[in-house]
């Protein structure tokens, strides 16, 4: 079995690793990893590549930044030519970006079948492109392998044929598993002179919460606020970076005592930071998941999730933008112990129960065909 394995952005890369072991280990599976170039940097590609010990792409489509539109045109327009060459059995697509949903149309309409990992989660909420990603590749997948129930109850509910939907647990689990021993040794707290559960960490990059100023001011007040009583460490996506620079807001951020404003770090760097801390403020949907496995408490700066599990079992939190519900929120977490338990499946093994299930669908394709 002939599969093209798309990433593009860093999440993907997570979310890929575990997958290309397992049908590396598998006999009769021949896997071609596409890395379309959606993160084109090293501190956005690069060291995820070598920390997570994925192998080098077999093809980089190099479609860097752009608009959506654009971004999504360029890689449908070079990944074609390469399944036309390749003549793949099935293209399989991760999570939710526009490397996602372009690889994904372009595979079906040449009568390819497309597999996506990550299926069925749902904000509700069209504004984020996301889930306008997620429920479109979704429509088009003839697998669906879905991280936890709410998943499983959202494509039945869109219509989706039952013997597609597959749950499997979390590929995304199964790295931070594979690699939590060995984050464990990073040397990333000495380097930023900080004390195990004695600070918090920042994630923010969606362009609803830094595109417009008046959100993202908000959000800095909580910042400035929390940071009073417990430092804060803010790797800075570039996309964030930009809009903190152009619209005056980096030096307000600068100016907080207790704000430690650092690059992106890699995956095994950023793990041992985050299982370190003692709170997680973010707008990133995998780190809602890790942080539930991790234990380490989660509030998210967003007014909906795609990943309600991570609320109803988990430590994660969905507080909002406004700076007052974040600041409260941030008390409550002060204030208690935060009971959690690891999701059904979320054991680490995701990646080999997907490559079984393909193989089998594999193998009953061809026996219909003869």
């Amino acid at each position: 079995m002939k599969v093209i394995n798309v990433c593009g952005a860093r999440p993907n890369f997570m979310k890929i690793a575990p997958l290309m072991r397992a049908f590396a280990a598998r006999e009769g599976m021949q896997a071609v990893l596409v890395h379309t170039g959606q993160h084109y940097d090293d501190a956005m590609s690069k060291a995820f590549f070598d920390d997570l010990g994925i192998p080098r792409p077999d093809i980089n489509l190099e479609v860097g930044s752009a608009s959506h539109a654009v971004q999504t045109a360029l890689i449908m327009e070079r990944f074609e030519p390469i399944l036309l060459e390749e003549q793949p059995d099935a293209v399989l697509v991760v999570g939710d970006v526009n490397s996602t949903i372009a690889c994904g149309l372009v595979a079906v309409k040449l009568l390819i079948p497309l597999i996506h990992v990550e299926a069925g989660l749902r904000s509700f909420d069209r504004t984020m492109p996301e889930e306008v990603n997620r429920v479109l590749t979704d429509v088009i997948s003839e697998l669906l392998f879905v991280t936890e129930s709410s998943g499983v109850k959202n494509l039945q509910h869109e219509g989706i044929n039952p013997e597609k939907i597959h749950v499997v647990g979390n590929v995304m689990i199964d790295t931070l598993l594979m690699q939590r021993e060995l984050a464990a040794k990073s040397d990333v707290l000495d380097r930023l002179g900080l004390t195990p559960k004695q600070y918090g960490v920042i994630t923010l990059h969606r362009p609803a919460n830094v595109d417009d100023p008046a959100v993202l001011s908000g959000i800095l007040d909580a910042f400035e606020e929390i940071q009073r009583t417990t430092p804060l460490v803010f790797p800075v996506h570039p996309r964030t970076r930009k809009n903190l620079e152009q619209t005056g807001l980096m030096g307000r951020l600068e100016g907080m005592s207790s704000m430690h404003l650092i690059e992106p770090l890699g995956y095994l760097d950023f793990l041992k930071l985050m299982s370190e801390g003692s709170l997680m403020l973010t707008d990133s949907g995998g780190i809602q998941e890790e942080t539930t496995v991790l234990g380490v408490p989660c509030l998210t700066l967003r007014e909906n999730t795609e990943r309600p599990v991570t609320v109803e079992q988990g430590t994660n939190q969905v507080v909002g933008l406004a700076t007052d519900k974040i600041v409260a929120a941030y008390r409550r977490v002060q204030a208690g112990q935060i009971e959690t338990r690891v999701p059904d499946l979320w054991d680490g093994r995701a990646a080999e129960r997907i490559a079984d299930i393909m193989l089998r669908w594999h193998a009953q394709r061809q026996n219909n065909e003869m």
